[in-house]
């Protein structure tokens, strides 16, 4: 059973007043994630992402096809106790206090203020707010007002999670540990669904991600599919490299350039690879270094964005 399932998910708003106009935010899309997995969902803005999660989680209604979560149909109340939400631009009243506002949220969700009390402690130390508890949280900065977010969409201890922008306002470190918050979570088994125009973050954290444009996906892979590799390889070496060693390579038509001394080597092929190095070391080369170049999630998606005209 998948986390999620979506076929030919649609969603069309209607704006106006006296003259009508159709928008369509969200045109058959159709993908699954697949249970304890990281799955992210990009693209530029208006694309389609925010309105796809709340299809997923009922806030808004679908005009054409059909979704499961957790293997329930988008209307069944059940889901709801199993499913956490950090939207995008939440608010929560100034004059509460972090505690306070777990405590809120957790009867909403209609747990015991007992079971409450111990787990709302629990879930301010694990996203990195122990000591301001009773702290009023018109007092918090914007990251620490996102890690109180993540603490009140993990407070019904949930089996799948939906974040929009999780790190937005965030620092470094604060990104960091919260990777790591998401990524022990999927090690206990809860599947994350996230948003988020942080593609570097996005590339550390998730095992696969689909990249939606005007309302439709127009791809679906594993980082390592997307962050495809370049045939360049990039060595580093000792010494520069003499004009003796540049003519013998070029005797065995290698295609290569020289920066310093770094040797860019262009080719698909691992012998060839591993004939150039031999190379280099029959002429007393030794060589520091080597990485084969790869694109970014960053490059992969503005290629793909350019590529469909956005």
């Amino acid at each position: 059973m998948n986390a999620v399932e979506t076929t030919d998910l649609s969603k069309t708003y209607r704006t106006g007043v006296f003259k009508k106009k159709n928008i369509v935010a969200l045109e058959k899309v159709s993908l699954t994630v697949a249970p304890g997995e990281i799955f992210g969902l990009l693209g530029p803005n208006g694309a389609g992402k925010t309105t796809f999660v709340k299809l997923l989680l009922s806030i808004v209604h679908p005009t054409g096809g059909s979704a499961t979560v957790l293997g329930e149909p988008l209307d069944s109340i059940a889901i709801r106790e199993q499913c956490g939400y950090l939207p995008e631009n939440h608010r929560y009243p100034g004059y509460l206090n972090g505690t306070d506002t777990l405590m809120f949220f957790g009867r909403l969700n209609g747990i015991s203020d007992a079971v409450l009390r111990s787990r709302a402690g629990s879930l301010m130390e694990l996203v990195g707010l122990k000591d301001w508890g009773k702290v009023k949280i018109k007092r918090y900065s914007k990251g620490m007002l996102q890690r109180l977010g993540l603490a009140q969409a993990l407070i019904n201890e949930p089996k799948i999670l939906f974040l929009d922008e999780p790190t937005d306002g965030v620092d470094p470190i604060g990104r960091k540990e919260i990777r790591d918050i998401l990524v022990t979570l999927k090690s206990r088994g809860v599947t994350i669904f996230l948003n988020s125009h942080l593609l570097s973050e996005v590339e550390l954290m998730c095992d696969r991600v689909a990249i939606l444009n005007k309302g439709s996906v127009i791809k679906v892979g594993r980082i390592e599919e997307l962050t495809r590799r370049e045939p360049f390889y990039h060595i580093q070496l000792t010494l520069p490299l003499s004009e003796t060693v540049h003519a013998a390579l070029a005797a065995r038509a290698f295609e290569f350039s020289v920066q310093d001394r770094e040797v860019i080597l262009r080719t698909n092929d691992a012998s060839r690879v591993n004939e150039f190095i031999d190379l280099l070391r029959s002429h007393g080369l030794t060589i520091e270094g080597m990485h084969q170049q790869k694109a970014t999630l960053e490059e992969s998606f503005i290629n793909l964005i350019q590529g469909t005209g956005a």
